[in-house]
């Protein structure tokens, strides 16, 4: 059955794909063959040194940009060593001991089974 005043489709199957089978591969790319701009190193927009500094224009900059990834490896260890909250907390479980611990855990089991009992008194008919 077809309409009357309608074409006919070239491609009779039907929209979509059969169960199963694998997504179509894309044509096309849409990557840029180059990026724009003159290429340059990190830290290429550094602050110019002061007066009173020498350091010569070929030799000055990866020092400096060298100098300043140190400085901030530096920081991000000395950060890390620090800690925060949860290595405070764990830092305070490691220092307990094994009786403590236990008296821990035994109180809240007790704490646990009074609020059983509790409940229970509740909905006693």
């Amino acid at each position: 059955m077809g309409n009357v005043c309608g074409k006919q489709d070239p491609d009779a199957s039907p929209p979509g794909r059969v169960l199963g089978s694998a997504p179509p591969a894309p044509s096309k790319s849409s990557v840029p063959k180059k990026v724009g701009g003159p290429p340059r190193t990190l830290g290429g927009s550094a602050p110019a040194p002061p007066s009173g500094a020498s350091s010569s224009a070929a030799g000055g900059a990866p020092d400096d940009a060298r100098r300043r990834a140190a400085e901030a490896a530096e920081a991000r260890a000395k950060a890390a060593s620090k800690g925060g909250k949860l290595h405070s907390q764990l830092s305070a479980q490691k220092r307990q001991s094994r009786s403590d611990t236990l008296k821990q855990a035994s109180a809240q089991e007790q704490r646990a089974r009074d609020a059983d009992d509790a409940a229970r008194t509740r909905n006693w008919d």
